[in-house]
């Protein structure tokens, strides 16, 4: 008899360690690795994989799945590229804990700090449930994919005990602070890996609302993080603009020195700055040798957006002639567009609007490029719209519109923002070489209508391990750095390394084969509702706790995920 449920052989073993690579094989049996070497037992199922790399399986803890979790057993995009764990609950916002009375609020954070259809959101969620411990046993009542573990959003709970006070940005009382120090330690002692909040001016509700947290004083964030503490569980989160970085720095230090919890932060390169990035994460660096750990959560590209007709944002939004024509359908819009006195209209109309987010940066033409197919994330300055227009002697939004109308109107222009000072990934290369880094921030399951980042995985492994002409950063790092740093920083000790007694999360990678295709859009959410999806090529076989999930690209309609309650 076998005595394995599943080996792997012959193929080139990185183990998430940060050891080289090597050839070996991997079993498997119960969920676990059993075995990694040379394997003389038999198993159930036999799987040649010589030629491919054989990793961890990626754990993705920045996303935002916490409406499609409660709906959907496939949590995809993410699970097309060979994340088997995700974290959502992430920046503070979510859906729990609620007040029936305050459903409504929770959604219009959502739609507006992460871009998810408010429709999808009304028509998705069952909100069976009010307290943080009944969220968790929804989400653990449906069977789904990957792996999914969540944290307690601040936004949701401080709307749920401060009210409308709350949601004013009004300072918390020491009553306030109690009551929710309590329910975040209730929450952790139910199973949420730990506690989010968001300090940006960029997250603001669907009605242009700041978000709840955003002027949150530091009683109130250290009174949370010491409940943690008190109940020995979870991490800290955070988000911010650090537009007083000492005195944040500070704080999130006290956060998690007072609690002695782990915290991170998202960390980029600003578009106006090159090196604050640098001051952050050496701070993280520093603390972390003093015994407390702080981490900065980076991206494998720029943050940036996505422009085009099927987009939330395009050059022409604004345009009043275009306006008249927006409600009408894709293809009935383009041919339209065609017609050359309804291009003059629009392109001599087209106007920015001041008081909308983002919409300022319709207009970059500097900034704005073709995305292509394969997607190209560094583009060359010299194949911006500004630099096309400059050659063809005509006005940017010439170009813009000859771009936009492309491919039936499904094409997609691409703005990176965040690292990009300079006009190039030199400076996230030496984030994600940084100790203190680690990857994040890819979004998976929000930002549905303006960017795909939920591919970051691929790209890490991809560009920077294979394709970048300079800068390159061997597998080894990479792999190690996406599957065991990414699932310590979030206490789940027991993933993320191919070793025995680990979960058998695993992925079997056609290196050479690896491509990200385009994102395209898809109309598949609750109500209709649009979501921007991306697939990739050379993920061969990818493996839940030793149930495989996806062959070839593919899902095989197995679901062995469950919901992660605490730390492992």
């Amino acid at each position: 008899m076998a005595e394995h449920e599943l080996v792997i052989r012959n193929g080139t073993v990185v183990d998430g360690t940060g050891s080289p690579s090597h050839v070996a094989d991997v079993a498997i049996s119960r969920g676990v690795v059993t075995e990694v070497g040379v394997v003389s037992s038999s198993g159930r199922r036999e799987i040649d994989a010589e030629g491919h790399l054989v990793t961890p399986g990626f754990v993705d803890i920045h996303t935002h799945y916490d409406g499609q979790a409660t709906w959907d057993t496939q949590l995809a995009p993410s699970s097309w590229h060979g994340v088997t764990t995700v974290v959502m609950g992430n920046c503070g916002v979510g859906f729990a804990p609620v007040l029936e009375h305050n459903r409504e609020r929770l959604i219009q954070l959502m739609e507006g700090v992460e871009d998810i259809p408010g429709t999808a959101l009304h028509e998705g969620l069952a909100w069976d449930w009010s307290s943080f411990p009944e969220y968790l046993d929804a989400l653990e009542r449906r069977p789904r994919d990957i792996d999914l573990g969540t944290q307690l959003p601040h936004g949701a709970l401080r709307l749920h005990v401060m009210g409308e006070r709350g949601a004013t940005q009004q300072p918390a009382t020491p009553d306030d602070i109690a009551h929710m120090a309590a329910l975040a330690r209730e929450a952790v002692e139910a199973g949420a890996l730990g506690f989010s909040t968001s300090r940006t001016l960029n997250h603001r509700t669907s009605l242009g609302e700041p978000t709840p947290t955003l002027r949150a004083e530091a009683d109130e964030l250290v009174g949370i993080a010491r409940a943690l503490g008190d109940a020995g569980k979870g991490v800290l989160q955070v988000v911010t603009d650090f537009t007083e970085r000492d005195a944040e720095l500070d704080l999130f230090e006290r956060m998690a020195a007072e609690s002695g919890r782990p915290i991170s932060v998202s960390i980029a390169q600003g578009a106006a700055s090159g090196d604050d990035w640098r001051v952050e994460l050496d701070r993280f660096a520093d603390a972390t040798s003093r015994g407390v750990t702080m981490r900065g959560q980076v991206g494998a590209r720029a943050v940036g957006i996505m422009l085009g007709l099927e987009a939330t944002l395009h050059p022409f939004m604004y345009s009043d002639p275009y306006l008249a024509i927006a409600d009408r359908p894709l293809a009935e819009r383009v041919a339209l567009m065609g017609d050359p006195d309804m291009r003059r209209a629009i392109i001599g109309a087209a106007r920015v609007d001041d008081t909308a987010l983002g919409s300022r940066s319709i207009h970059r033409a500097r900034f704005i490029f073709q995305l292509g197919d394969p997607p190209n994330y560094e583009p060359h300055p010299s194949t911006s719209a500004a630099a096309e227009a400059q050659r063809r002697g005509v006005d940017p939004l010439e170009v813009l519109y000859d771009w936009t109308i492309a491919d039936g109107g499904h094409a997609l222009l691409y703005q990176p923002i965040l690292n990009w000072h300079g006009q190039s990934l030199d400076a996230v290369g030496e984030m994600l070489r940084h100790p203190a880094a680690v990857p994040g921030l890819s979004d998976g399951g929000a930002h549905v209508g303006t960017i795909c980042d939920v591919s970051f995985p691929t790209t890490l492994l991809q560009w920077w391990g294979r394709d970048r002409p300079e800068g390159r950063i061997p597998v080894e790092a990479l792999i190690a750095k996406q599957c065991r740093m990414t699932a310590e920083t979030v206490g789940l000790g027991d993933r993320g390394v191919l070793a025995p007694g680990y979960r058998a999360d695993v992925n079997i990678i056609d290196f050479e084969g690896l491509r990200l295709h385009a994102p395209e859009m898809r109309y598949d959410l609750p109500a209709g509702g649009r979501r921007m999806i991306q697939r990739a090529s050379g993920y061969r076989n990818t493996f839940v706790a030793g149930v495989e999930v996806m062959a070839d690209g593919e899902s095989t309609g197995a679901t062995p995920g469950r919901l992660v309650r605490g730390a492992r």
